[in-house]
């Protein structure tokens, strides 16, 4: 029996790791990587340079370009869902997950034949998710055309393809879309990129129809930062770094960005504090293996850097295009630092 459960881990490990291969051959489309990490890696030094959005800098490229090189190493790691969810005791990423999701499916209020809008969908976790139970159709929006491949596959191989659309433009700009469109909509981590929120906010509410909820969720800095606190600024920064993020709003200016949109705000709040149920840090997955085997352990410091070095060797043999291990070291800076 012992030796059956390892072969069977062993065959699944090898098929996700050819799996893995291909998303990102198709991922990369034969560009070079190498010199892509080394121009995404320096952003914030030309992001922080005086008046650099009068000298051409478009924080949404770099945004665009972190997420074409990550995403497949991010679904590897820590699965299609790409967002944090508040954390139970002994609770895995994928079941704190699918647990949010349900909370969200109720939070909205949905229901079959209802339409609603994923703004900037990733790769469609959350979308398969409501879709299955919900019965909804959904139109997915993304500025990211590998990400939208990669959601349009996954949809494809589930069955769900018929359900969803897809519109590949910034969701600062839904031209495209009338107003009044749509029932209900959700952005999860998405409009934390938003160079204007109020501006994003208001192009969301626009295509809303007239009462219509919206569940928006985003990695903001709580009551407890202090900007005259080095080491607060510091965790800042390193948020920023990770997930390639020009800034971190409060939960304040969350929610009167909402309001000047013409958003009545029902509930806002930090679902990741004890005070609402959290008491595993949301982080936790990144620092400690927990209970799950596989592809969990990359999440974690040693794990990570263990794979860096089985990267550059699949790199060598011709399995991963040339810079993947590039990506993981440089372009995902908390895989390496933590």
């Amino acid at each position: 029996m012992l030796g059956k459960i390892k072969n069977l881990h062993l065959r699944n490990g090898i098929m996700q790791l050819r799996k893995l291969s291909n998303g990102l051959k198709a991922a990369y489309r034969g560009s070079d990587v190498a010199s892509r990490v080394q121009h995404f890696d320096g952003w914030i030094d030309r992001a922080s340079v005086k008046g650099a959005d009068a000298t051409g800098y478009d924080h949404t490229e770099t945004v665009k370009e972190y997420y074409d090189l990550c995403s497949e190493f991010m679904v590897f790691g820590w699965s299609e869902s790409l967002h944090f969810a508040p954390l139970s005791p002994q609770e895995s990423v994928e079941d704190s997950q699918i647990r949010h999701q349900r909370l969200m499916i109720s939070k909205l209020e949905l229901r079959k034949g209802m339409t609603v809008i994923d703004v900037g969908c990733g790769i469609g976790g959350p979308m398969r998710r409501i879709v299955r139970e919900a019965g909804v159709k959904v139109v997915g929006v993304n500025n990211s055309e590998v990400q939208l491949d990669k959601a349009k596959s996954l949809n494809a191989e589930k069955g769900l393809d018929h359900m969803v659309d897809y519109l590949a433009c910034s969701f600062m700009d839904m031209g495209a879309i009338a107003d009044d469109t749509f029932d209900r909509g959700y952005a999860i981590e998405s409009t934390c990129y938003a160079p204007d929120k109020a501006g994003a906010f208001a192009e969301i509410y626009r295509v809303l129809k007239p009462g219509a909820l919206f569940w928006g969720q985003e990695m903001c800095m709580t009551d407890k930062f202090d900007p005259d606190d080095n080491r607060h600024q510091v965790i800042k920064r390193d948020l920023m770094r990770g997930i390639a993020l020009k800034d971190i709003a409060t939960i304040g200016e969350v929610n009167r960005a909402l309001e000047t949109a013409g958003f009545q705000v029902l509930e806002g709040m930090d679902w990741a504090s004890e005070e609402n149920g959290s008491t595993t840090p949301w982080y936790q997955p990144m620092v400690t293996r927990g209970r799950t085997l596989g592809n969990a352990l990359v999440r974690i410091p040693l794990g990570r850097k263990a794979f860096i070095g089985a990267s550059r060797l699949a790199e060598a043999l011709g399995v991963f295009p040339k810079g993947s291990a590039d990506v993981i070291s440089r372009a995902i800076p908390w895989c390496a630092r933590r």
